[in-house]
């Protein structure tokens, strides 16, 4: 573990966050599970809220660097690249610690959507949104903009049927979707 407290703490809210709830866990629990004293937390944090806020800004850096290494090992070609999104998906849906997506379950928990939780939450998807869209300018497609939220939607449907059903399939299913979609679009000249 490391010797830094700040580091503890987002550390252990991240793996509690995720595997119980935001709203189920408290600060005790945080800080028995950090081994960080009450005064530390509130130097580092002046609420459990700005610990939230913080633990997801560095699991949104954290998945969207986990995104462009999934991208950039794919061995797909530049047109078909963004289907690499849903192999990667199918990856993580094999983790014996799935639990879904942490900014969609950040979302329903905060859905006040001027809840800063959910707005750094829905800051992620339009982020992962901008990166999808990158990849189909790469890959040469027309309505670029329209194909990236339709990805984000597919990829999002997946992990919340994967959830539901506990297994892979979802992925290959919304990759197929995905891939016919790349099909049907026009592609400049």
């Amino acid at each position: 573990m490391p010797t830094n407290a700040k580091e503890r703490l987002l550390i252990a809210a991240e793996r509690l966050f995720y595997e119980d709830g935001i709203r189920a866990v408290g600060v005790e629990r945080i800080l028995a599970e950090s081994e960080v004293g009450r005064a530390s937390f509130y130097r580092h944090f002046p609420s459990k809220d700005d610990l939230v806020v913080e633990m997801l800004r560095r699991r949104d850096t954290n998945w969207r660097a986990w995104l462009t290494r999934t991208v950039d090992s794919s061995t797909l070609d530049p047109e078909q690249l963004p289907l690499a999104l849903f192999d990667g998906l199918a990856e993580r849906f094999e983790a014996a610690d799935f639990r879904g997506c942490a900014f969609i379950n950040t979302m329903i928990e905060e859905a006040d959507r001027s809840s800063p939780a959910h707005q750094v939450a829905a800051e992620h998807k339009e982020k992962v949104i901008a990166y999808l869209d990158r990849l189909l300018v790469d890959g040469g497609y027309r309505d670029h903009a329209t194909l990236a939220r339709q990805f984000a939607l597919l990829a999002d449907g997946a992990i919340v049927t994967a959830l539901r059903e506990g297994g892979t399939e979802a992925a290959p299913r919304a990759r197929a979707v995905a891939s016919a979609l790349l099909r049907a679009a026009e592609r400049e000249p």
